[in-house]
Protein backbone atom coordinates (compact mmCIF):
# COMPACT_ATOMS: atom_id res chain seq x y z
CA UNK A 1 0.00 0.00 0.00
CA UNK A 2 1.41 3.45 -0.85
CA UNK A 3 -0.03 6.62 0.17
CA UNK A 4 0.34 10.39 -1.87
CA UNK A 5 -0.12 13.55 0.17
CA UNK A 6 -0.73 16.65 -1.90
CA UNK A 7 -1.26 19.48 -0.31
CA UNK A 8 -3.58 22.79 -0.81
CA UNK A 9 -3.74 26.08 0.88
CA UNK A 10 -6.75 27.52 1.42
CA UNK A 11 -7.25 30.79 2.73
CA UNK A 12 -10.48 31.45 4.54
CA UNK A 13 -12.12 34.19 6.88
CA UNK A 14 -11.02 32.29 9.98
CA UNK A 15 -7.46 32.44 8.53
CA UNK A 16 -7.14 28.26 8.50
CA UNK A 17 -4.88 25.97 6.75
CA UNK A 18 -5.89 22.90 5.61
CA UNK A 19 -4.35 19.89 3.33
CA UNK A 20 -6.07 17.99 0.88
CA UNK A 21 -4.92 14.68 -0.17
CA UNK A 22 -5.73 11.90 -2.19
CA UNK A 23 -4.73 8.27 -1.86
CA UNK A 24 -3.71 6.29 -4.63
CA UNK A 25 -3.86 2.21 -4.09
CA UNK A 26 -1.26 0.07 -5.44
CA UNK A 27 -1.89 -3.45 -6.49
CA UNK A 28 0.95 -5.52 -4.81
CA UNK A 29 1.11 -6.71 -8.42
CA UNK A 30 1.82 -3.65 -10.13
CA UNK A 31 5.67 -2.82 -10.51
CA UNK A 32 6.28 0.49 -8.14
CA UNK A 33 8.64 1.68 -11.31
CA UNK A 34 5.15 2.85 -12.96
CA UNK A 35 4.17 5.34 -10.16
CA UNK A 36 5.32 8.93 -11.84
CA UNK A 37 8.43 10.60 -10.75
CA UNK A 38 6.56 13.68 -9.74
CA UNK A 39 4.30 12.21 -7.47
CA UNK A 40 6.98 9.73 -5.27
CA UNK A 41 8.43 13.11 -5.01
CA UNK A 42 5.31 14.15 -3.09
CA UNK A 43 5.22 11.71 -0.85
CA UNK A 44 7.66 13.30 1.73
CA UNK A 45 6.55 16.66 1.69
CA UNK A 46 5.21 18.11 4.53
CA UNK A 47 4.05 21.60 6.04
CA UNK A 48 5.69 23.06 9.21
CA UNK A 49 2.69 23.50 10.09
CA UNK A 50 1.78 19.96 9.73
CA UNK A 51 4.35 18.41 12.23
CA UNK A 52 5.02 14.63 12.00
CA UNK A 53 2.70 12.35 9.65
CA UNK A 54 2.82 8.84 11.21
CA UNK A 55 0.72 6.93 9.00
CA UNK A 56 -2.34 7.84 5.81
CA UNK A 57 -5.79 7.84 6.08
CA UNK A 58 -8.94 9.08 4.37
CA UNK A 59 -9.30 12.78 5.52
CA UNK A 60 -12.74 14.74 4.73
CA UNK A 61 -12.87 18.55 4.99
CA UNK A 62 -15.38 21.06 4.62
CA UNK A 63 -16.69 21.70 1.61
CA UNK A 64 -14.91 19.11 0.16
CA UNK A 65 -16.41 16.27 -1.52
CA UNK A 66 -16.94 12.86 1.04
CA UNK A 67 -17.20 10.76 -1.83
CA UNK A 68 -13.48 9.70 -1.14
CA UNK A 69 -13.47 5.60 -1.29
CA UNK A 70 -11.61 4.83 2.86
CA UNK A 71 -8.40 3.53 2.61
CA UNK A 72 -7.15 0.41 4.67
CA UNK A 73 -4.60 0.69 7.32
CA UNK A 74 -4.59 4.88 7.36
CA UNK A 75 -4.30 7.26 10.25
CA UNK A 76 -3.44 10.58 9.67
CA UNK A 77 -2.31 12.83 12.74
CA UNK A 78 -2.13 16.76 11.99
CA UNK A 79 -1.10 18.87 14.34
CA UNK A 80 -3.54 21.56 15.73
CA UNK A 81 -0.80 24.11 16.67
CA UNK A 82 -1.37 27.65 15.66
CA UNK A 83 -0.08 29.67 11.93
CA UNK A 84 2.49 32.24 12.55
CA UNK A 85 1.87 34.66 9.68
CA UNK A 86 5.23 35.63 7.58
CA UNK A 87 5.55 39.46 7.48
CA UNK A 88 7.16 41.34 4.33
CA UNK A 89 8.29 44.90 5.90
CA UNK A 90 10.96 46.47 3.88
CA UNK A 91 12.13 49.63 6.16
CA UNK A 92 9.63 49.26 8.96
CA UNK A 93 9.03 48.11 12.44
CA UNK A 94 7.50 45.04 13.59
CA UNK A 95 4.34 47.01 14.01
CA UNK A 96 4.52 47.92 10.16
CA UNK A 97 3.64 52.25 11.66
CA UNK A 98 7.88 52.92 11.23
CA UNK A 99 9.71 54.21 8.36
CA UNK A 100 13.38 54.94 8.04
CA UNK A 101 14.96 57.58 5.96
CA UNK A 102 18.01 56.18 4.32
CA UNK A 103 21.14 57.87 2.69
CA UNK A 104 20.19 58.11 -0.91
CA UNK A 105 22.62 56.93 -3.90
CA UNK A 106 25.23 60.35 -4.63
CA UNK A 107 27.33 59.28 -7.89
CA UNK A 108 29.37 56.76 -9.26
CA UNK A 109 32.36 58.76 -7.98
CA UNK A 110 30.92 59.80 -4.34
CA UNK A 111 31.27 56.55 -2.15
CA UNK A 112 30.75 58.45 1.52
CA UNK A 113 30.00 61.90 2.69
CA UNK A 114 29.32 64.16 6.42
CA UNK A 115 25.92 64.35 8.00
CA UNK A 116 25.91 68.36 7.83
CA UNK A 117 22.80 69.17 9.67
CA UNK A 118 19.08 68.19 10.85
CA UNK A 119 16.41 70.12 9.18
CA UNK A 120 14.16 69.33 11.26
CA UNK A 121 13.55 68.37 15.03
CA UNK A 122 12.16 65.28 16.43
CA UNK A 123 8.32 65.74 16.63
CA UNK A 124 7.97 67.66 13.77
CA UNK A 125 5.93 66.75 10.82
CA UNK A 126 7.35 65.62 7.65
CA UNK A 127 5.73 65.11 4.49
CA UNK A 128 6.65 62.47 1.49
CA UNK A 129 9.67 63.35 0.27
CA UNK A 130 10.18 66.62 2.13
CA UNK A 131 14.04 67.08 3.30
CA UNK A 132 15.32 66.14 6.84
CA UNK A 133 18.90 65.90 6.73
CA UNK A 134 21.80 67.05 4.13
CA UNK A 135 24.57 65.23 3.37
CA UNK A 136 28.08 66.88 2.47
CA UNK A 137 30.14 65.52 -0.52
CA UNK A 138 33.32 66.06 -2.11
CA UNK A 139 31.10 67.75 -4.66
CA UNK A 140 27.54 68.89 -3.73
CA UNK A 141 25.07 68.91 -0.89
CA UNK A 142 22.44 65.85 -1.30
CA UNK A 143 19.18 66.24 0.53
CA UNK A 144 17.74 62.72 3.20
CA UNK A 145 14.20 63.08 2.15
CA UNK A 146 11.17 61.22 4.15
CA UNK A 147 10.09 58.22 2.21
CA UNK A 148 6.49 58.43 4.29
CA UNK A 149 3.95 61.29 5.31
CA UNK A 150 4.75 61.25 9.33
CA UNK A 151 6.49 62.27 12.46
CA UNK A 152 9.81 61.86 13.34
CA UNK A 153 10.40 59.45 16.11
CA UNK A 154 14.22 58.86 15.93
CA UNK A 155 17.39 60.19 15.10
CA UNK A 156 19.79 57.28 14.37
CA UNK A 157 22.73 59.04 12.85
CA UNK A 158 24.70 62.60 14.47
CA UNK A 159 25.74 65.97 12.83
CA UNK A 160 29.32 65.35 11.62
CA UNK A 161 29.07 61.48 11.23
CA UNK A 162 30.06 59.88 7.95
CA UNK A 163 27.76 58.01 6.07
CA UNK A 164 27.02 55.69 3.31
CA UNK A 165 24.79 55.71 0.61
CA UNK A 166 21.77 53.24 2.40
CA UNK A 167 22.49 53.86 6.04
CA UNK A 168 20.03 54.44 8.59
CA UNK A 169 19.75 58.68 9.37
CA UNK A 170 16.23 58.56 10.87
CA UNK A 171 12.89 56.73 12.11
CA UNK A 172 9.22 58.19 11.31
CA UNK A 173 6.42 57.30 12.69
CA UNK A 174 3.46 57.22 10.67
CA UNK A 175 0.70 57.31 12.92
CA UNK A 176 3.28 59.40 15.45
CA UNK A 177 2.66 57.30 18.22
CA UNK A 178 5.57 57.23 20.73
CA UNK A 179 7.34 60.38 19.74
CA UNK A 180 9.03 62.83 21.96
CA UNK A 181 8.80 66.46 21.34
CA UNK A 182 11.89 67.97 21.53
CA UNK A 183 12.06 71.54 21.73
CA UNK A 184 14.18 73.61 18.86
CA UNK A 185 16.99 74.61 20.68
CA UNK A 186 17.35 71.13 22.11
CA UNK A 187 19.24 68.38 20.15
CA UNK A 188 18.77 64.71 20.23
CA UNK A 189 22.22 63.80 20.42
CA UNK A 190 22.69 65.26 24.00
CA UNK A 191 23.63 62.65 26.54
CA UNK A 192 21.53 61.28 29.48
CA UNK A 193 22.35 62.61 32.70
CA UNK A 194 24.67 60.11 34.83
CA UNK A 195 21.86 58.97 37.85
CA UNK A 196 22.20 60.60 41.50
CA UNK A 197 25.05 57.83 42.87
CA UNK A 198 27.29 58.49 40.35
CA UNK A 199 27.63 62.13 40.56
CA UNK A 200 28.13 61.62 44.21
CA UNK A 201 31.10 59.33 43.25
CA UNK A 202 32.64 61.95 40.95
CA UNK A 203 32.41 64.27 43.95
CA UNK A 204 33.83 62.20 46.49
CA UNK A 205 36.84 61.17 43.95
CA UNK A 206 38.61 64.93 43.82
CA UNK A 207 38.22 65.17 47.75
CA UNK A 208 39.72 61.98 48.14
CA UNK A 209 42.67 63.07 45.60
CA UNK A 210 43.12 66.24 46.94
CA UNK A 211 43.17 65.97 50.68
CA UNK A 212 47.16 64.91 50.16
CA UNK A 213 47.33 67.54 48.06
CA UNK A 214 46.69 70.18 50.66
CA UNK A 215 49.32 68.82 53.43
CA UNK A 216 52.28 69.09 51.37
CA UNK A 217 53.25 72.85 50.85
CA UNK A 218 53.57 74.47 47.37
CA UNK A 219 56.59 74.91 45.64
CA UNK A 220 57.25 78.42 45.02
CA UNK A 221 56.46 78.90 40.69
CA UNK A 222 59.22 80.14 39.21
CA UNK A 223 58.85 83.67 37.64
CA UNK A 224 58.19 83.56 34.01
CA UNK A 225 61.06 84.59 31.78
CA UNK A 226 61.28 88.24 30.72
CA UNK A 227 61.72 88.51 26.78
CA UNK A 228 63.34 90.71 24.91
CA UNK A 229 61.73 93.48 23.04
CA UNK A 230 62.52 92.11 19.93
CA UNK A 231 60.80 88.83 20.85
CA UNK A 232 57.80 88.06 18.80
CA UNK A 233 54.56 88.08 21.14
CA UNK A 234 51.98 85.96 20.06
CA UNK A 235 48.29 86.04 20.78
CA UNK A 236 46.82 84.32 23.34
CA UNK A 237 44.92 80.50 21.74
CA UNK A 238 41.92 81.76 23.26
CA UNK A 239 41.48 84.41 20.63
CA UNK A 240 41.49 81.65 17.81
CA UNK A 241 39.07 79.44 16.46
CA UNK A 242 39.30 76.31 14.93
CA UNK A 243 36.74 75.41 12.16
CA UNK A 244 37.30 71.94 10.91
CA UNK A 245 37.22 72.33 6.67
CA UNK A 246 34.05 71.49 4.52
CA UNK A 247 34.47 68.39 2.14
CA UNK A 248 33.81 70.56 -0.43
CA UNK A 249 36.36 72.73 0.14
CA UNK A 250 39.14 70.09 0.92
CA UNK A 251 38.25 68.49 -2.68
CA UNK A 252 38.54 71.96 -4.39
CA UNK A 253 41.97 72.10 -2.44
CA UNK A 254 42.91 68.67 -3.17
CA UNK A 255 42.42 69.26 -7.06
CA UNK A 256 44.19 72.65 -7.11
CA UNK A 257 47.11 71.31 -5.85
CA UNK A 258 46.80 68.17 -7.87
CA UNK A 259 47.04 70.35 -10.85
CA UNK A 260 50.13 72.66 -10.16
CA UNK A 261 51.62 69.28 -9.65
CA UNK A 262 50.52 67.86 -12.61
CA UNK A 263 50.39 70.64 -15.65
CA UNK A 264 52.71 72.86 -16.78
CA UNK A 265 50.99 75.81 -16.56
CA UNK A 266 51.60 79.15 -18.05
CA UNK A 267 49.79 81.71 -18.24
CA UNK A 268 49.32 84.69 -21.24
CA UNK A 269 47.45 88.19 -21.00
CA UNK A 270 45.32 90.38 -23.19
CA UNK A 271 43.04 93.40 -22.75
CA UNK A 272 39.71 93.91 -24.49
CA UNK A 273 37.90 97.35 -25.28
CA UNK A 274 34.55 96.54 -24.29
CA UNK A 275 32.76 99.53 -26.06
CA UNK A 276 31.28 97.37 -28.46
CA UNK A 277 29.61 94.84 -26.52
CA UNK A 278 28.76 97.45 -23.97
CA UNK A 279 26.75 99.44 -26.80
CA UNK A 280 25.17 95.96 -28.06
CA UNK A 281 23.91 95.06 -24.62
CA UNK A 282 22.86 98.54 -23.95
CA UNK A 283 20.88 98.67 -26.86
CA UNK A 284 19.08 95.63 -27.02
CA UNK A 285 18.53 94.68 -22.99
CA UNK A 286 15.27 95.86 -22.83
CA UNK A 287 14.24 94.15 -26.03
CA UNK A 288 16.16 90.68 -25.24
CA UNK A 289 14.47 90.56 -21.53
CA UNK A 290 10.88 91.15 -23.04
CA UNK A 291 11.62 88.33 -26.04
CA UNK A 292 13.10 85.77 -23.73
CA UNK A 293 13.04 86.52 -19.61
CA UNK A 294 16.35 87.21 -19.10
CA UNK A 295 19.11 90.14 -19.06
CA UNK A 296 21.66 90.00 -21.23
CA UNK A 297 25.21 89.77 -19.88
CA UNK A 298 28.58 89.97 -20.99
CA UNK A 299 29.44 85.88 -19.84
CA UNK A 300 27.40 84.61 -23.28
CA UNK A 301 29.48 87.28 -25.43
CA UNK A 302 32.37 85.32 -23.79
CA UNK A 303 31.18 82.55 -24.08
CA UNK A 304 30.66 82.69 -27.76
CA UNK A 305 33.63 84.07 -28.37
CA UNK A 306 35.07 81.07 -26.68
CA UNK A 307 33.22 79.02 -28.53
CA UNK A 308 35.16 80.49 -31.79
CA UNK A 309 38.38 80.46 -30.23
CA UNK A 310 37.81 76.75 -29.39
CA UNK A 311 36.75 76.15 -33.15
CA UNK A 312 39.77 77.98 -34.94
CA UNK A 313 42.60 76.57 -32.12
CA UNK A 314 40.98 72.71 -31.66
CA UNK A 315 44.07 71.73 -29.75
CA UNK A 316 43.07 73.93 -26.75
CA UNK A 317 39.71 71.86 -26.52
CA UNK A 318 41.43 68.56 -26.24
CA UNK A 319 42.94 67.03 -23.44
CA UNK A 320 46.53 64.46 -23.08
CA UNK A 321 45.46 61.18 -21.75
CA UNK A 322 48.79 58.85 -20.85
CA UNK A 323 50.33 58.82 -24.74
CA UNK A 324 47.69 59.88 -26.53
CA UNK A 325 45.73 63.66 -27.33
CA UNK A 326 41.99 63.01 -27.49
CA UNK A 327 40.76 66.08 -29.69
CA UNK A 328 36.84 66.91 -28.43
CA UNK A 329 34.42 67.54 -31.04
CA UNK A 330 32.19 68.92 -28.95
CA UNK A 331 32.49 72.27 -26.81
CA UNK A 332 31.22 71.94 -23.03
CA UNK A 333 31.97 74.88 -21.33
CA UNK A 334 32.59 74.91 -17.79
CA UNK A 335 31.40 78.54 -15.46
CA UNK A 336 33.04 78.48 -12.38
CA UNK A 337 30.60 79.97 -9.89
CA UNK A 338 31.71 81.26 -6.34
CA UNK A 339 29.25 79.80 -3.41
CA UNK A 340 29.29 80.06 0.54
CA UNK A 341 30.20 76.59 0.58
CA UNK A 342 32.81 76.41 -2.12
CA UNK A 343 33.91 76.54 -5.87
CA UNK A 344 31.52 74.94 -7.81
CA UNK A 345 31.87 74.74 -12.07
CA UNK A 346 28.64 73.73 -13.62
CA UNK A 347 28.51 72.61 -17.35
CA UNK A 348 27.10 73.92 -20.58
CA UNK A 349 26.30 71.22 -22.93
CA UNK A 350 26.76 71.44 -26.39
CA UNK A 351 27.54 75.43 -25.64
CA UNK A 352 28.16 75.61 -29.65
CA UNK A 353 24.81 74.48 -30.77
CA UNK A 354 23.20 77.90 -28.57
CA UNK A 355 22.49 81.38 -29.21
CA UNK A 356 23.04 84.40 -26.49
CA UNK A 357 19.25 83.82 -25.21
CA UNK A 358 20.30 79.65 -24.55
CA UNK A 359 23.37 80.30 -23.16
CA UNK A 360 22.03 83.21 -20.73
CA UNK A 361 19.52 80.97 -19.28
CA UNK A 362 21.38 77.88 -18.82
CA UNK A 363 23.82 79.80 -16.76
CA UNK A 364 20.38 81.60 -14.86
CA UNK A 365 19.63 78.33 -13.98
CA UNK A 366 22.81 76.81 -12.81
CA UNK A 367 23.84 80.06 -10.59
CA UNK A 368 20.86 79.65 -8.85
CA UNK A 369 21.22 75.88 -8.09
CA UNK A 370 24.98 76.18 -7.35
CA UNK A 371 24.05 79.21 -4.54
CA UNK A 372 21.11 77.46 -3.24
CA UNK A 373 22.75 73.85 -2.93
CA UNK A 374 20.27 71.70 -5.28
CA UNK A 375 22.89 71.60 -7.95
CA UNK A 376 23.67 67.92 -9.12
CA UNK A 377 26.53 65.83 -10.00
CA UNK A 378 25.83 65.01 -13.83
CA UNK A 379 25.76 69.16 -14.19
CA UNK A 380 29.01 69.67 -13.12
CA UNK A 381 30.54 66.53 -14.28
CA UNK A 382 32.92 67.00 -17.64
CA UNK A 383 33.39 69.94 -19.66
CA UNK A 384 36.22 70.45 -21.92
CA UNK A 385 37.11 74.54 -21.02
CA UNK A 386 36.15 76.63 -18.47
CA UNK A 387 35.69 80.09 -17.89
CA UNK A 388 36.35 82.01 -14.30
CA UNK A 389 34.78 85.95 -14.42
CA UNK A 390 36.43 87.33 -11.09
CA UNK A 391 35.35 90.78 -12.34
CA UNK A 392 32.01 90.27 -10.61
CA UNK A 393 34.14 90.59 -7.14
CA UNK A 394 36.51 93.51 -8.72
CA UNK A 395 39.58 91.53 -9.86
CA UNK A 396 42.19 93.44 -11.72
CA UNK A 397 44.54 90.92 -12.92
CA UNK A 398 44.86 87.50 -11.84
CA UNK A 399 46.28 83.75 -12.87
CA UNK A 400 43.67 81.52 -13.23
CA UNK A 401 44.96 77.48 -11.85
CA UNK A 402 43.31 75.00 -14.80
CA UNK A 403 40.25 72.68 -13.85
CA UNK A 404 41.41 69.14 -13.84
CA UNK A 405 41.59 67.16 -16.54
CA UNK A 406 40.94 70.25 -19.03
CA UNK A 407 43.42 71.65 -20.73
CA UNK A 408 42.84 75.87 -20.61
CA UNK A 409 41.03 78.32 -18.34
CA UNK A 410 40.17 81.44 -19.43
CA UNK A 411 40.11 84.33 -16.88
CA UNK A 412 37.79 87.39 -17.20
CA UNK A 413 38.53 90.26 -14.89
CA UNK A 414 36.46 93.83 -13.87
CA UNK A 415 35.93 96.67 -16.45
CA UNK A 416 38.18 99.96 -15.52
CA UNK A 417 38.01 102.93 -17.82
CA UNK A 418 41.41 103.89 -18.99
CA UNK A 419 43.25 106.47 -21.39
CA UNK A 420 44.27 104.22 -24.62
CA UNK A 421 45.15 105.32 -28.18
CA UNK A 422 42.11 105.37 -30.84
CA UNK A 423 42.90 106.95 -34.02
CA UNK A 424 45.69 108.69 -33.02
CA UNK A 425 43.96 110.51 -29.67
CA UNK A 426 43.66 109.69 -26.41
CA UNK A 427 40.07 108.31 -24.99
CA UNK A 428 38.88 106.96 -22.20
CA UNK A 429 37.87 103.19 -23.24
CA UNK A 430 36.07 100.72 -20.74
CA UNK A 431 38.90 98.05 -20.75
CA UNK A 432 39.08 94.78 -19.11
CA UNK A 433 42.29 92.06 -19.12
CA UNK A 434 41.87 88.67 -20.17
CA UNK A 435 44.18 85.82 -18.69
CA UNK A 436 44.74 82.00 -20.83
CA UNK A 437 46.20 79.72 -18.33
CA UNK A 438 47.34 76.67 -20.02
CA UNK A 439 49.10 73.38 -20.42
CA UNK A 440 52.33 74.11 -21.63
CA UNK A 441 52.82 69.98 -22.24
CA UNK A 442 49.99 69.98 -24.93
CA UNK A 443 49.52 73.56 -26.15
CA UNK A 444 52.47 76.15 -27.39
CA UNK A 445 52.74 79.49 -26.74
CA UNK A 446 51.64 80.14 -30.26
CA UNK A 447 48.00 78.56 -30.72
CA UNK A 448 47.68 80.12 -27.04
CA UNK A 449 48.19 83.87 -27.81
CA UNK A 450 45.98 83.03 -31.09
CA UNK A 451 43.23 81.97 -29.13
CA UNK A 452 43.39 85.07 -26.86
CA UNK A 453 43.71 87.12 -30.08
CA UNK A 454 40.57 85.40 -31.22
CA UNK A 455 39.15 86.09 -27.70
CA UNK A 456 39.52 89.96 -28.07
CA UNK A 457 38.85 90.01 -31.76
CA UNK A 458 35.33 88.81 -31.32
CA UNK A 459 33.95 90.56 -27.99
CA UNK A 460 35.43 93.98 -29.59
CA UNK A 461 33.64 93.21 -33.02
CA UNK A 462 30.42 90.80 -32.24
CA UNK A 463 29.79 91.39 -36.24
CA UNK A 464 32.32 89.26 -36.42
CA UNK A 465 30.13 85.89 -34.81
CA UNK A 466 27.59 86.64 -37.44
CA UNK A 467 29.71 86.82 -40.27
CA UNK A 468 32.36 84.00 -39.25
CA UNK A 469 34.95 85.71 -39.90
Amino acid sequence: MLGVLRRKVVSSASSTWCVRKSLHTVRPAVSTSRIPSAAAEEISILTRQCGHVRNFNQLVLPGCSSNLRPERGAVTNLCSSPILPNWSRPFSANSGDTVDAVVPYMGESISDGTLAKFLKNIGDRVEVDEPIAQIETDKVTIDVTSPEAGVIQKFVAKEGDTVEPGNKVAIISKSGEGVEHVAPSEKPSEKVAPPAEDKKEEKAKPQVETTPVQEKPKKSSPPPPKRSPTELQLPPKERERRVPMTRLRKRVATRLKDSQNTFALLTTFNEVDMTNLMKLRSDYKDAFVEKHGVKLGFMSGFVKAAVSALQNQPIVNAVIDGDDIIYRDYIDISIAVGTPKGLVVPVIRNAEQMNFAEIEKTINTLAKKANDGSISIDEMAGGSFTISNGGVYGSLLSTPIINPPQSAILGMHSIVSRPMVVGGNIVPRPMMYIALTYDHRLIDGREAVFFLRRIKDVVEDPRRLLLDV
